[in-house]
């Protein structure tokens, strides 16, 4: 039986190793990651609602903005 093909991207820094065919949700909820954020895919901002429509590709970066409060 041979492994399920993987691809890796790399989250705020850290590399992640994902099922090839992964979605950026897919990333979101093996990080556990709790809103408030924002998501830049290779520099580029992807609304909420193409989270779980946007494809990874191996070497994808993906960046996790939080909010900055106050002044």
């Amino acid at each position: 039986m041979t492994p399920a093909p993987t691809l890796q991207v790399r989250v705020n820094q850290t590399l992640l190793t994902l099922t090839a065919g992964a979605v950026l949700v897919d990333a979101l909820s093996t990080l556990q990651t709790t809103p408030p954020f924002a998501v830049a895919l290779n520099l580029q901002f992807v609304p909420k609602t193409r989270y779980s429509e946007t494809l990874l590709h191996d070497g994808d970066r993906i960046d996790l903005i939080a909010p900055v409060v106050g002044g």
